[in-house]
């Protein structure tokens, strides 16, 4: 009797262990898919801003531009840099006289580091009359208070 009960009850442990290997697995999937979702979702939010950063120029609205940039960012201007937010805005203001912005851009690029805490944004930048200038590439950071700003700005 006695070796009924033990393999019944090793039997019962290798059901219990492979339910256990399961409920893993679909959590492992779960946690994966809801990664990846979570990782969408902040491309999407990276590229809304950048869009949104874009759109500051064509309302010529200096303020609002400033809000989008990093107060420890590097622009670049060829190859000399503009180091922090003060400065590159005031160098950017001549861009903001006007009825109508010199240029704009648009993200046609948007990666995003596994971390989920540092993206790059590239695309087109265009004259008035929508012809292709140029390319912009940013580096967007998730800063602390959970608002992408741009860290580094280089266009070509």
């Amino acid at each position: 009797m006695e070796n009924s009960l033990n393999g019944g009850t090793t039997h019962s442990m290798t059901i219990l262990v492979s339910v256990g290997v399961l409920v893993l697995i679909a959590i492992g999937l779960f946690a994966c898919t809801a990664t990846k979702k979570q990782m969408s979702g902040t491309v999407a939010e990276v590229q809304a801003r950048e869009l949104a950063f874009s759109q500051s120029m064509q309302d010529r609205d200096l303020e609002a531009f400033r809000t989008f940039i990093s107060p420890e960012a590097i622009f670049f201007n060829g190859n000399e840099s503009l180091k922090g937010q003060a400065k590159i805005v005031a160098e950017w203001a001549a861009f903001f006289e006007g009825p109508t912005a010199p240029f704009s851009w648009k993200p046609d690029v948007v990666e995003l580091l596994e971390s989920g805490n540092l993206a790059l944004s590239s695309g087109p930048v265009l004259s008035p009359a929508g012809e292709e200038v140029g390319r912009f590439n940013s580096i967007w950071r998730l800063d602390p208070d959970g608002v992408w700003r741009v860290v580094f700005d280089k266009g070509s």
